[in-house]
């Protein structure tokens, strides 16, 4: 499971990082967020529908299927992670996994150790060279009863790699960069990138004890971005 990451960088970093091609001058968004919390609102890299360029925009993490009914039916359900092992046949997954697929931009995650004798203690993991990296993202559009669009987005997860299989028995899909045009081409393909859906190596990953209070929704870093929501996940 994927409830927590880091995201550093302001919007300009993160569109040179990604490459984005569209302005993102009239997003609003802090700097960075030390605990990203499910159902706030986050920045997501795809490829435009129209032009097929890279944008960047502002979802929900916490994905509303666009079939849908009410929001309320959502209640209860994980719908910020999706598993890899059953995306492309899940109903709420299995469209967005062939042509909406997004790049979620994060610095680090975090993680409870699930299976030690310590469990309940927070980890926090990263790349080894400190850099930015990609969740691998599915994104979704709902239409409400006023008419209005809600945009939003899940984190696929996998087994864990070696370094993840110490604390956790899944953790979330982190793309390589050379995979990322590939994961956000929006051409439907039968050829669908299944294989991607694997555990980064562990070699090229740093896990250290600890980090913020992140088990504290309200503790989101020197600027907050969204309210602070009850959530019901297992830490």
């Amino acid at each position: 499971m994927c409830g927590r990451y880091k995201r550093k960088g302001d919007k300009q970093k993160i569109a040179e990082q990604f490459h984005v091609q569209h302005s993102v001058d009239d997003i609003a968004m802090p700097s960075e967020d030390l605990n990203v919390t499910p159902y706030s609102a986050q920045p997501v890299i795809r490829d435009n529908r129209d032009d097929g360029k890279r944008e960047m925009v502002i979802m929900r993490w916490g994905m509303v299927p666009f079939h849908t009914k009410a929001i309320e039916s959502l209640k209860g359900r994980n719908m910020f992670n999706a598993r890899a092992e059953s995306i492309a046949t899940t109903g709420s997954w299995r469209e967005p996994f062939k042509k909406r697929r997004c790049l979620v931009p994060a610095s680090a995650f975090y993680e409870w150790d699930k299976i030690s004798n310590t469990q309940g203690k927070p980890f926090t993991l990263a790349l080894s060279d400190a850099s930015m990296f990609a969740f691998a993202g599915i994104w979704d559009a709902w239409r409400d009863s006023r008419g209005d669009w809600l945009q939003s987005f899940a984190i696929i997860t996998t087994e864990p790699n070696e370094l993840m299989a110490h604390i956790h028995p899944r953790m979330p899909v982190i793309l390589h960069r050379r995979d990322y045009d590939r994961w956000l081409s929006r051409v439907e393909t039968e050829r669908l990138p299944v294989d991607l859906l694997r555990a980064y190596e562990s070699d090229g990953m740093e896990m250290v004890p600890g980090g913020p209070p992140v088990s504290d929704t309200r503790r989101k870093g020197p600027m907050a971005f969204h309210t602070t929501t009850k959530l019901g996940i297992e830490e």
